[in-house]
C-alpha cells in the first residue's frame, strides 16, 4: 500500500508492513512501560494503551461519571476526580514514560503572551505545567480535527511552541481512525512529542482508505456488530449474543464475554419513526418528502461551518438524521449519535452498545451514568483500538531509552491526505511551515524552557 499524498512535512513512513487486528504485543520487555492519563474520560487512550502492554499508574478527570467508568475497567490504577486546575503533581509518580490526554479547546483568543494569559486557554496552559512537571520522556495529546484551524491556526502554532520550548521533538498530525480498523469515518488531531531524540513517525496503515473524502474502507459497521442480538429500549437488560463471532474484530470487541449489556436504544416517536421508515441506506432528511422534514432542517441544511468550530456550536448534523451504509465505516460517532444514526437495516436508531463497538469499546465495559452521559463518554473518547496500535508503535519501534540530546527540538506536521486543502487549513499550514523553516527561532524556544509555563 502507499501512503497518500498528504498535506504537510515529513520524511515517508519507515515501513508499510500491514498490522494486523491482534495488534502486536511488546511482550518481550522485562518492565511494564508506564503512563499517566490526563482528561481521561471514560478511558479509550488508557485502554488501547493498557492491551499494548503498559501499565496505567494514574488517572484523572473532572467528569463524574466518567470517572466511575474509568474505574470499573482500571481497579490498579490510582483514579481522582479533580479539576486539571486543581491537580498538585506531586502527587503523580514520577519517572513516567508517556503522558496521555489532551485539553479540549475553548474560546477565541489571541496569539504569543496574551494567548497564555486568556483564561479560556487555561486547560491547554495547565496540561503544559503538568508535562513541564512530570517531565515524562512520552506524550500524546489528542484532540478534534477543528484544532487545526482554531483562532485562524494560533491555538495549534502556540501549543506546538510550548512543546518544543521544553525540549520535546513535536509530530503532529490528523489521523483517520478507519485507515487503522476502527469502523467509523473519524478524524482527529493526533501531537506525539518526546525528550529522546526520536524523529517519530506515525505507525502505517493497516486498513485500505479510498473513494470520496476517503469514507470507504474495509473496516464497517457490518463488520464490528453483525453478531450483536435483537437491540431492545430495556436500559438494564442483558441478552446473550445472536451467533459466534463473524471475524477477528468481533472476537477483539467481545473481550471474552457471552452476554451483552447497553444494547439499548430510544424508542421513537410516531412522526419520527415513518420518517425512518422512508429512508433507504446512505439517506438523509432531505430525502424525506418536504411536508416530512425537520423544521429545522432547512436552517441546518444549509448553514456552513467555519473551520475551528468547537463541536458545541456547530448546531448539530446538517443531515438531520441518517441511515448508514452497513458495508462502509460508520460516521463519526458524537453525542447525537442515537438520535440522528439510523441501523443500515433495522427501522431504529443506533443503540448505545452499537455505538461503543464503533468507537471499539470491548462489551465487558459497562458505561455508567444516564443514557446521555454514557453515550458523550463514548463520543469524546480516543478509540481502544486506536490507542493500541499507536501504543504499539511507540514501545516496538521506537522504546524509551535516550537515542541522542538533540541540539534543538525537531517539528514535522501533516495536516491531510486529501490532495486539497481549505482557505482555513492553507493559514495554519504556513504557521507551521514557519516553524520549520526558522531553526533559529526553534533553537530558541529549546533554550526558553518555561516561556510558556505560567506560574
Amino acid at each position: 500500500m502507499t501512503e497518500p499524498e498528504a498535506g504537510g512535512y515529513r520524511v515517508p513512513l519507515r515501513s508499510t508492513r500491514t498490522l494486523s487486528l491482534t495488534v502486536l504485543r511488546n511482550r518481550n520487555m522485562k518492565n511494564k512501560p508506564n503512563a499517566v492519563a490526563l482528561f481521561c474520560g471514560a478511558g479509550g487512550l488508557s485502554l488501547g494503551f493498557k492491551r499494548a502492554g503498559f501499565e496505567i499508574l494514574f488517572a484523572t478527570d473532572c467528569d463524574r461519571d466518567a470517572i466511575a467508568t474509568y474505574r470499573i475497567h482500571s481497579s490498579s490504577t490510582e483514579v481522582r476526580e479533580e479539576d486539571i486546575k486543581q491537580l498538585n503533581p506531586s502527587i503523580i509518580p514520577k519517572g513516567i514514560d508517556i503522558l496521555l490526554g489532551g485539553p479540549p479547546c475553548q474560546g477565541f483568543s489571541s496569539a504569543g503572551q496574551k494567548f497564555w494569559a486568556d483564561t479560556r486557554n487555561k486547560l491547554l496552559t495547565e496540561y503544559v505545567r503538568v508535562l513541564n512537571e512530570l517531565r515524562p520522556k512520552w506524550f500524546l495529546m489528542e484532540n478534534v480535527e477543528g484544532l487545526l484551524t482554531a483562532w485562524d491556526g494560533q491555538y495549534i502554532s502556540e501549543a506546538v511552541k510550548a512543546f518544543l520550548s521544553l525540549g520535546y521533538n513535536v509530530t503532529l498530525e490528523k489521523i483517520y481512525a478507519h485507515a487503522y480498523g476502527v469502523p467509523q469515518r473519524r478524524k482527529r488531531v493526533v501531537i506525539v512529542g518526546n525528550r529522546l531524540g526520536h524523529i517519530f513517525r506515525f505507525p502505517p496503515h493497516n486498513h485500505n482508505i479510498s473513494g470520496s473524502i476517503f469514507r470507504k474502507s474495509e473496516a464497517t459497521f457490518r463488520e464490528a456488530t453483525s453478531d450483536l442480538p435483537t437491540a431492545h429500549t430495556d436500559t438494564a437488560r442483558v441478552t446473550r449474543y445472536a451467533r459466534e463471532p463473524q471475524n477477528e474484530l468481533q472476537t477483539w470487541l467481545r473481550a471474552g464475554q457471552s452476554q451483552v449489556a447497553q444494547h439499548f436504544f430510544f424508542e421513537q416517536g410516531e412522526e419520527q419513526q415513518r420518517r425512518i421508515e422512508i429512508l433507504t441506506p446512505g439517506q438523509t432528511m432531505k430525502d424525506l418528502p418536504e411536508d416530512m422534514q425537520h423544521d429545522s432542517f432547512k436552517r441546518r441544511a444549509n448553514r456552513r461551518v467555519c473551520d475551528g468550530t468547537p463541536s458545541e456550536r456547530r448546531g448539530g448534523s446538517p443531515s438531520g438524521i441518517k441511515r448508514l451504509i452497513a458495508d462502509e465505516p460508520a460516521l463519526t460517532i458524537t453525542g447525537a449519535a442515537m438520535r440522528e444514526f439510523i441501523h443500515p437495516s433495522e427501522n431504529r436508531p443506533l443503540s448505545l452498545r452499537e455505538c461503543a463497538r464503533l468507537q471499539t469499546f470491548p462489551d465487558d465495559l459497562v458505561f455508567a451514568g444516564a443514557p446521555a452521559s454514557a453515550l458523550q463518554q463514548i463520543a469524546n473518547a480516543v478509540p481502544p483500538l486506536l490507542a493500541e496500535v499507536i501504543a504499539t508503535h511507540i514501545a516496538v519501534e521506537y522504546g524509551f531509552g535516550v537515542v541522542y540530546e538533540p541540539k534543538h527540538p525537531h517539528f514535522q506536521f501533516s495536516l491531510t491526505q486529501s490532495n486539497g486543502m481549505s482557505p482555513a487549513l492553507k493559514k495554519t499550514e504556513q504557521i507551521l511551515k514557519s516553524l520549520i523553516d526558522d531553526e533559529d527561532t526553534q533553537l530558541k524556544l529549546f533554550e526558553e524552557t518555561r516561556r510558556y509555563v505560567l506560574s
